[in-house]
Order: structure tokens, then C-alpha cells, then sequence
């Protein structure tokens, strides 16, 4: 058996096939036709399992029987195949969020509005950032020293909001980052009042009107570390803390 051969079966097991499926639906394409002998002469599935396998894909819908003697089985089209398969996932996803949703929407309410999240990697930083930007109902405050932190979808979701009339106001000593933004129609760069010349490790703060906030750090590695809070009592008292200190002027 090949590697490509491998791999496909692997990916029909992804789609709730069995092994001896796989292979049995697979070698009848290379037939076009066969007996469960002929399928188990190329397939490394028993002929004695064939018969069990081949009626359950029948069931599924992937291949047709002949009554004949000895019988002989025909597989449906790549394209009725494909078909199948996907409309039969579609069923199983929804069966399953269905579910889910039905679970949530009969919990008792006690949702983490007061949780603190802690969320590790840039990419999944950057992507929350854009998530709580993105439900600013009248203020951001972005900060950082590193561009590389800047990302594209990042600005576009400032810019966006800007457009939608929110304030946003970027907080930098980097000019990097102060050109990149202040680029920005509508944004409001500003110096943080004070730092620390000597800071290594701060990475993304972000303030979402006020009960929203995103703090990361950055590791030696170079990785980031991010702590979030939105909508909860914790991020509405964080904020007026970080503004009171004045780290962060709105």
C-alpha cells in the first residue's frame, strides 16, 4: 500500500468511514466492479469481511449490490460519493452544535463575566485583540513598543472602527508603530507619559470602552503571553487602575 493510499484512507476515517470501508470503496473504484474475491485479491481486507463491509456501504449509500452468483458489487460515482459524505457530515455537525447550543442556551446563566483568560501565542493574542476591538461599542486604546505586533488585521479593525465612529486612540514610544497607525484616518496616537527604558517584556495592552482589557507579556523567546478580561467587573476595575496610574491616557 502506498503512502498516498495510506493517507487516503486516513482522511476517510475523518469522514466516518472505517478502515476495511476505505479500502473496500477504494478497490472497487480500481475495479470498477468486482466479487468480494476480486475486492479482497487487491484490498488488504479479509474476503470474509468484504461481504459485512460492502453492506454497509451499500447502507451508506456508496455502492450498489447485484444479486447475482456470486454477488457482485459496483461503487456509486466519486461525485454521488462525495455528495454523501458531505451531506451526511453536514447532518453530524449540525446534530452536534445543535446540542451544544441546546446545552448552553439551558445553563444556569452563570457564565464567566468575572474570568480572567489567559491565552498564549501571537497569533492567538493578535486574534483576540481583533475580537475585543471589534465589539467597541465607543472606545479603543491600542498599545505597544513592537511593530511586529502590528498586524494587518489589527489595523484594518482599527480602521474600521473609526470608520464606524468609535475613538480610537494608540498608545507608542515606537515610531514604528506611531507611523504605521497614526497613518490611520481618524486615530489619535500619544507617548505613554512614563516608562521604563530598560522594558524588555511588555507586549499588547488593549482597553475596550470600559470593561474590556487585554494586558501581554513577552518572553525571552520571543513568545507572547496575554491575560484578558471582557465584560466583567475585574476588567472595569483593571482599567480605571491603569488609567489612574497613568500608564494609558484616553
Amino acid at each position: 500500500m502506498t503512502t498516498d493510499e495510506n493517507k487516503a484512507i486516513d482522511a476517510f476515517e475523518r469522514l466516518g468511514l472505517t478502515s476495511y470501508e476505505a479500502k473496500v470503496f477504494i478497490a472497487l473504484h480500481r475495479l470498477g466492479s468486482g466479487t468480494a474475491r476480486d475486492v479482497a485479491r487487491i484490498a488488504d481486507v479479509p474476503r470474509s469481511q468484504v461481504y459485512s463491509v460492502a453492506e454497509s456501504l451499500a447502507d451508506r449509500g456508496l455502492l450498489e449490490v447485484q444479486q447475482s452468483s456470486p454477488i457482485r458489487y459496483r461503487p456509486v460515482s466519486l461525485e454521488e460519493a462525495r455528495a454523501t459524505l458531505e451531506a451526511r457530515f453536514e447532518r453530524e455537525r449540525e446534530r452536534a452544535f445543535d446540542y451544544v447550543d441546546a446545552v448552553k442556551s439551558a445553563s444556569t446563566g452563570q457564565e464567566a463575566r468575572e474570568d480572567i483568560w489567559t491565552i498564549r501565542g501571537r497569533d492567538r493574542v493578535a486574534d483576540r485583540v481583533v475580537d475585543l476591538c471589534r465589539g467597541a461599542d465607543e472606545r479603543i486604546v491600542f498599545g505597544t513598543r513592537l511593530p511586529e505586533l502590528v498586524t494587518d488585521s489589527i489595523k484594518t479593525t482599527l480602521e474600521q472602527q473609526v470608520t464606524a465612529g468609535r475613538t480610537v486612540v494608540v498608545v507608542s514610544r515606537t515610531d514604528d508603530v506611531r507611523d504605521r497607525l497614526g497613518a490611520l484616518e481618524g486615530v489619535t496616537v500619544e507617548s505613554p507619559p512614563g516608562h521604563r527604558v530598560d522594558d524588555q517584556r511588555s507586549g499588547r495592552i488593549v482597553l475596550v470602552d470600559d470593561d474590556s482589557i487585554l494586558l501581554s507579556v513577552v518572553d525571552d523567546d520571543g513568545s507572547e503571553t496575554a491575560i484578558w478580561s471582557a465584560n466583567s467587573l475585574f476588567a472595569s476595575v483593571l482599567i480605571q487602575l491603569v488609567e489612574a496610574s497613568d500608564e494609558v491616557r484616553s
